[in-house]
């Protein structure tokens, strides 16, 4: 994702395959701008994360984030500016 070496994770940072297949091929800081997304993604589409459609969303998105053609913001989303 970043195109470079850089630091890896910890530990496995989701459950599952997914978590496994994050831990042994993403950095730390890929893992950082991915938790940035999230909840950009949270925030933009009000999503409830305990709901299992929510989460299912989240799991779908983590996967094109990673390991496919990458998530999108939603259309017409505008990243803030800096202070």
């Amino acid at each position: 994702m970043l195109g470079r070496e850089a630091e890896g994770l910890v530990r496995v940072p989701y459950p599952g395959e997914l978590g496994q297949r994050i831990y042994e091929n993403v950095s730390k800081e890929a893992w950082q701008k991915w938790l940035a997304h999230q909840t950009m993604l949270i925030n933009e589409y009000r999503l409830v994360t305990f709901e299992p459609k929510a989460r299912a969303f989240l799991v779908g998105e983590m996967e094109k984030f990673f390991f496919g053609a990458g998530s999108k913001a939603p259309d017409g989303f505008v990243e803030p500016s800096g202070p």
